[in-house]
């Protein structure tokens, strides 16, 4: 067998057990317990055409199952719907929100959180939070509100696409292209299918 196959056997294999080690990695940490969020409230920011499978992850994932108390806040008093029907019902408008009385602030995706790109309520409250040391964390494309917030600036960030991505770039964001991203205290996702993780990631820093 000559030694060009055999280094290319070698490669190949390392690479697989790199990937295996990987995927291993990734599934104990989904797998792994949640902190105890009990008597920790958690403010989640949506509004009409959110993202339901985002919206309805968080809930489940820090609520449910870690047990946080949560809070909608939106720009109406009245139900809203997502973009695949679900119902959500605010619990106050954005005007109401007191930062002190939450761990951390989720800004949630969907084709409706434009409404907070340039919503100065919306900023202010995510400034608070961060200028507080709490979390400040967004999915999708809600990411550039915290961009245009400007509390992303000289920060690593992850968004729903590329188009995006420039956004987050204009507010002095380097754009990742990861699923989830951390940087001290902001917290990215890029969309539906990273929903889980970033929940779940949002559970350990605060609970951590």
């Amino acid at each position: 067998m000559g030694k060009a196959l055999v280094a290319g056997i070698v490669s190949t294999t390392v690479v697989t057990v790199v990937i295996v080690v990987v995927v291993a990695c990734f599934l104990v940490l989904q797998q792994a317990p949640l902190p105890d969020l009990s008597g920790k409230n958690i403010l989640l920011i949506a509004a009409e055409d959110f993202n339901d499978t985002e919206l309805s992850t968080l809930l489940q994932v820090l609520g449910q199952e870690a047990g946080a108390n949560m809070f909608i806040a939106s720009n109406t008093h009245d139900a809203f719907t997502g973009m695949s029907g679900m119902t959500a019902m605010p619990d106050m408008m954005l005007a109401a929100v007191e930062v002190q009385y939450y761990e951390t602030v989720v800004f949630v995706g969907g084709s409706g959180s434009t409404v907070f790109f340039d919503n100065a309520q919306a900023h202010s409250i995510a400034t608070d939070f961060y200028n507080a040391g709490k979390k400040v964390c967004a999915i999708c494309i809600a990411p550039v509100t915290l961009a245009n917030a400007g509390i992303l600036d000289g920060k690593q960030a992850t968004v729903a696409d590329t188009i995006y991505a420039s956004m987050l770039e204009d507010g002095g964001a380097t754009y990742t292209g990861q699923s989830v991203t951390v940087d001290g205290n902001i917290i990215t996702a890029n969309g539906p299918a990273a929903s889980d993780e970033f929940a779940r990631t949002i559970a350990r820093e605060i609970g951590g």
